[in-house]
């Protein structure tokens, strides 16, 4: 998958969650939703990672999918990007800044 395809599919699912949610006319309810809903997804991610390494109590290894893991990665960067998105924020700009200042730590 290219980049571009990927801010494709936000765009798509950001209005999809708008007309979804149609009571998030507010930009700021939308911004604060997509915010907890960020939280939310870093949460499950953790848990993942805790179960991938054996540290969750059995009864939650016992019934662990370890297929889990790869997707809820992927949740935390759609919502982290669709935050980026409501918030205006030029995730190719940023991310290009970003790359260029860690590269000057390592010159």
């Amino acid at each position: 998958m290219e980049f571009h395809e990927l801010l494709t599919f936000i765009e798509l699912e950001e209005n999809r969650i708008k007309n979804y949610f149609d009571s998030y006319s507010d930009t700021e309810k939308q911004i604060l939703g997509q915010t907890v809903k960020l939280t939310e997804e870093l949460g499950e991610l953790c848990n993942e990672i805790l179960a991938h390494n054996s540290l969750q109590r059995k009864q939650k290894l016992e019934i662990h999918n370890k297929e889990n893991l790869p997707e809820e990665f992927a949740d935390v960067i759609i919502t982290a990007l669709i935050l980026a998105k409501t918030l205006d924020v030029d995730i190719i700009k940023a991310l290009e800044k970003k790359i260029e200042k860690v590269n000057k730590r390592y010159e």
